[in-house]
């Protein structure tokens, strides 16, 4: 691959750990002595460091090279009003001396909790979409930064471009360094997906690494059929981007959609089953959009018997930690 031409500006923590869920496995192998309940392992990339962590900072240490090398000053991102994204991202921009602006959907809520008071600490000058398209007022929102004399510099949705898809390239050639040190054999590999770049860049790293096992997304918000094409789309612009020769079509990629519940940044009885099992059986934290939901997928699969005793199968923790405190009332 041919990262080392992209420039990169270091903000996470790297390797991220990647740890067994000993107790985990063994609590669902105690609900049914009979079931296959595989080895499981969690990647910790809700220890990225950069404000709480997640993976969006990956992504963001190439997003804002670029941002850096454009003589940019201001940094202007989208999303939900709990984005772990748009909260990782005005963080890397308070790292890089950057200004950053965040165009959020719908309006300002009573009370900032959870990343909506982390963008406010981090400096992050918050526009409200209301009833608006949030990728619309991106647009009108970046060039009015620039009429005001700022060099704006636009990271979409989830940092999800060819460019931020890169930082997961290369992080899944991380874990298979780390697991061939460690002794083992990845056979699957469970992460949640929403704006794409995590599970797009991962399957580009995969190709390029020749793994042989198989990378499973667990959709937040999109049926299979339509968010396979928009993943097969990137990752061949991702792979364009890193010299890799291999066009991906959407049969390449595992999307589950059985598991959208009420719909996105939606708390149902599987996310607070999934987030409450973790915490009690590994003190380890999933968020109630993102995590949560990818874990209650990974549960589910586990309970059906869709992965064998022998096999392993790794956890990718995107985190989100700071969004559990917004959903305080839902989870009590």
């Amino acid at each position: 691959m041919m990262l080392e031409t992209l420039a990169r500006l270091p903000l996470a923590h790297l390797p991220t750990p990647l740890e067994p869920l000993t107790r985990l496995r063994a609590a669902l192998q105690a609900e049914d002595p009979t079931r296959s309940v595989p080895l499981l392992l969690v990647k910790r990339d809700d220890q990225t460091g950069l404000a709480s962590g997640g993976n969006k900072t990956r992504k963001l240490e190439y997003l804002l090279a670029q941002a850096l090398a454009e003589k940019a000053d201001t940094v202007l991102t989208v999303g939900a009003p709990q984005s772990n994204h748009c909260r990782q991202t005005a963080a890397a921009a308070a790292r890089a001396g950057l200004r950053c602006v965040l165009v959020l959907g719908g309006s300002a809520p009573r009370l900032e909790g959870g990343n909506l008071l982390l963008d406010r600490l981090l400096g992050a000058e918050i526009v409200w979409a209301n009833d608006r398209d949030r990728l619309a007022l991106l647009a009108e929102t970046a060039q009015a930064q620039a009429l005001a004399g700022h060099r704006p510099y636009v990271i979409t949705y989830g940092g999800s471009s060819p460019v931020g898809a890169a930082g997961y390239a290369t992080a899944f050639q991380e874990l298979l360094d780390q697991a061939k040190v460690d002794g083992w054999a990845i056979d699957h590999v469970v992460v949640a997906s929403s704006s794409g770049g995590t599970q797009a860049g991962m399957a580009v790293g995969a190709w390029a690494a020749g793994f042989q096992g198989q990378l499973h997304g667990i959709s937040i918000d999109r049926s299979a059929s339509e968010f396979q094409a928009a993943l097969a789309d990137l990752a061949a612009q991702t792979a364009s981007l890193l010299g890799i020769p291999h066009r991906f079509q959407a049969r390449d990629f595992i999307v589950h959609d059985a598991y959208l519940g009420g719909g996105y940044g939606v708390l149902g009885d599987a996310e607070r089953e999934a987030i409450r099992l973790l915490a009690a059986s590994e003190g380890l934290l999933a968020d109630p959009v993102y995590t949560g939901r990818a874990l209650a997928g990974l549960l589910d699969m586990i309970r059906l018997g869709r992965f064998g005793t022998e096999e392993t199968v790794v956890f990718w923790h995107t985190g989100g930690l700071p969004a559990l405190f917004a959903y305080a009332e839902q989870l009590a």
